[in-house]
């Protein structure tokens, strides 16, 4: 196969483990699936050797860099999905901001929003197949790559956690800036939410039309927002996602999971249950049984165990793993931590994350 045709989104290995995706459809599995958040990440000295002296968003837009980052961690892992190598503010670039990766200060926009003027700067019409071209082509080259190893997962910010980062500039303690629009500009807050909304339906679609099989959602900002605005500000639009996804995918008989992922919204996984998803994603913050009931078993639960835990000798996290297990249950559940990992973790400890939870769901379920 030439490398022109290794680029189309048709002809794709059969999948040889499917667990994941039965996990996120809530059928029977033999074991509890397992992947990480950051899972290609700097904890690996590959990645790190790899990505040496490179542009992370230069990186970011070489589909070769973003398939070899993606098959890495599968490399050295026994995972049972993969989630492909991008970053959830080329949507904002796509949109017409600059963004730069800054070191040791992290993503940064030299000239974030201001005041509702500035909203005028944003692309009134945004050709996503276009903008985000080389997102999809990455996706694609995966997908032949990964030779059907496991399921590819692509994903997107939320409307919420975007729009965050394109008033602050940055990351923020307080997230003063973008609160203060919430109840100074509630309108405009909206309508910025809406039109981010309506990039991403387009930006997850295009990415399924690459060859994603399971599509993640991340409001990592979640939690700066209290009860009634996640309700008003928040919710909404995740709801809006999920169903416009779901009904254009149905139309063509497609069926693809959504994994939502509201970090610290411990107040809203009842919401969460009952909005078009089929995974509700957890930080570490929640406990398994009562996350269980309050989504009341209407969907496949995701996480929970702190990163820090990876920090334990191999023999205690084989003891966490199995505490969380006991919690979660074996079925409707894939294995993930409550957030992404850090820079200095060993990957024998991940090795030791993904064995313990392979093995301890092995054996609860000859036991049931």
């Amino acid at each position: 196969m030439s490398k022109d045709e290794l680029i189309l989104p048709k002809d794709f290995p059969q999948l040889k483990n499917d667990t994941f995706l039965r996990a996120a459809r809530g059928e029977q599995t033999q074991h509890v699936p397992v992947w990480c958040m950051r899972q290609a990440g700097r904890y690996l000295p590959e990645f790190r050797e790899f990505r040496a002296g490179k542009d992370f968003f230069d990186t970011c837009r070489s589909p070769e860099a973003c398939c070899e980052l993606t098959l890495q961690p599968l490399r050295r892992f026994d995972f049972d999905a993969s989630i492909i190598f991008s970053d959830i503010l080329v949507v904002p670039q796509a949109m017409g901001m600059e963004v730069q990766m800054v070191p040791g200060k992290g993503p940064t926009f030299p000239d974030p929003l201001k005041d509702p003027e500035d909203l005028q700067r944003l692309k009134t019409k945004v050709d996503v197949q276009k903008e985000l071209d080389y997102v999809f082509k990455a996706i694609t080259l995966t997908r032949h790559k990964i030779e059907g190893k496991v399921p590819l997962i692509g994903f997107t910010g939320a409307p919420w956690t975007l729009m965050s980062y394109m008033i602050e500039g940055s990351g923020s303690k307080t997230f003063s800036k973008v609160k203060s629009w919430l109840y100074r500009y509630p309108e405009v807050s909206h309508l910025l939410l809406k039109r981010l909304t309506d990039v991403i339906v387009d930006y997850l679609l295009c990415q399924v039309a690459a060859g994603a099989q399971a599509l993640q959602v991340f409001e990592s900002h979640a939690g700066i927002l209290g009860p009634v605005e996640f309700k008003a500000f928040c919710l909404p639009y995740l709801r809006d996602i999920a169903r416009r996804v779901k009904d254009q995918l149905k139309e063509t008989g497609q069926d693809v999971p959504m994994i939502v992922f509201a970090k610290d919204a411990h107040y809203g996984l009842e919401d969460l249950s009952q909005s078009y998803y089929d995974v509700v994603s957890l930080d570490w913050t929640i406990d398994p049984r009562l996350a269980r009931e309050q989504t009341g078993g209407k969907v496949t639960l995701q996480g929970n165990m702190d990163p820090c835990a990876l920090y334990a000798p191999k023999e205690r996290i084989s003891e966490i793993v199995k505490t969380m297990l006991e919690g979660f249950g074996t079925q409707r559940y894939i294995a993930n931590l409550g957030h992404g990992m850090y820079p200095d973790m060993d990957p024998e400890s991940v090795a030791a994350f993904v064995e313990a939870v392979h093995k301890h769901s092995r054996q609860m379920n000859k036991q049931q």
